[in-house]
């Protein structure tokens, strides 16, 4: 029974918690407007297959937003942020006229109170946010916003954010990272890139998907193994080369967070640009 076919209104939001996903979101508007690049689409697709019904809301980590602090969206008609650069015209002339979530950004800030978080109005929803969710949630009716990334570009900064915001899912929020397992602008295409780039989903696959054990927190509250193994990223084979800087990977940490003990799968994988991109889902 997929998500899409669903309303809220027929399920019991209180009693059934949303998984918590993770996808690769391809290059600026390519995954809709590039026949090479469709499989990215087919991933987004694949999302409301894996949600048990509509989300209440959506809150979206994008890799597209930094702020020294954390920021979150509380626009009621959040406008679209075209936040690419020297393609086709039809590439600006997507619409995507989802309402915003001003009162779940409310909570948000209460939630990521020792964050210091701030509200932000008229920003625009990011290529990161609207290209996915075009495959996602073609209608465009579910309540949508952005928090940020922190600019400091700490892993454990953000995994502990993502545990902030992980309580929301008792309430049929989604919270969906939006980023790229390999993100190297001079890597993509290259013929040195793919065996590089499958080492490293190797790693990181291994660590999202490790099971329970690996997922499960101590009873102190202790970080996870999948947590710890997060954080310490840049031990991962190739690391460096597959992210020469880690934003399109932060919103996966953010995930984990999230997640909780839930332990993850991928439910997704392609090579487009000669390189290996994948996406999780934790439930």
């Amino acid at each position: 029974h997929k998500a899409g076919s669903m309303s809220t209104a027929s399920c019991n939001a209180s009693t059934s918690r949303m998984p918590v996903v993770f996808v690769s979101h391809g290059g600026g508007p390519l995954p809709l407007i590039d026949a090479k690049h469709k499989s990215f689409l087919e991933e987004f697709k694949q999302v409301r297959s894996l949600l048990p019904f509509l989300p209440t809301a959506i809150v979206v980590i994008s890799a597209h937003w930094e702020e020294k602090t954390v920021a979150v969206m509380s626009d009621d008609k959040p406008e679209l942020l075209f936040d690419y650069y020297g393609f086709p015209p039809e590439a600006y002339d997507l619409k995507y006229p989802c309402p915003g979530a001003p009162s779940v950004a409310s909570k948000i800030k209460t939630l990521l109170s020792d964050f210091g978080c701030k509200e932000v109005h008229g920003r625009g929803l990011d290529h990161g946010t609207f290209i996915p969710l075009k495959g996602m949630f073609p209608d465009a009716n579910i309540p949508t916003l952005q928090v940020s990334l922190l600019s400091s570009l700490n892993p454990e900064m953000h995994v502990r954010l993502g545990r902030a915001l992980g309580g929301l899912r008792e309430e049929g929020v989604l919270v969906l990272g939006s980023g790229m397992t390999f993100h190297n602008m001079r890597g993509f295409g290259e013929s040195g890139s793919k065996g590089k780039s499958e080492e490293f989903e190797e790693w990181l696959t291994a660590t999202c998907c490790g099971g329970a054990a690996m997922a499960r927190r101590g009873g102190d509250g202790g970080d996870s193994e999948r947590e710890q193994r997060l954080a310490r990223w840049r031990e991962a084979p190739h690391a460096a080369f597959c992210h020469p800087r880690e934003e399109h990977l932060l919103p996966l940490m953010v995930c984990a967070g999230a997640a909780g003990d839930d332990p993850g799968r991928l439910f997704w994988q392609g090579t487009v640009m000669n390189v290996l991109s994948s996406g999780f889902v934790f439930e």
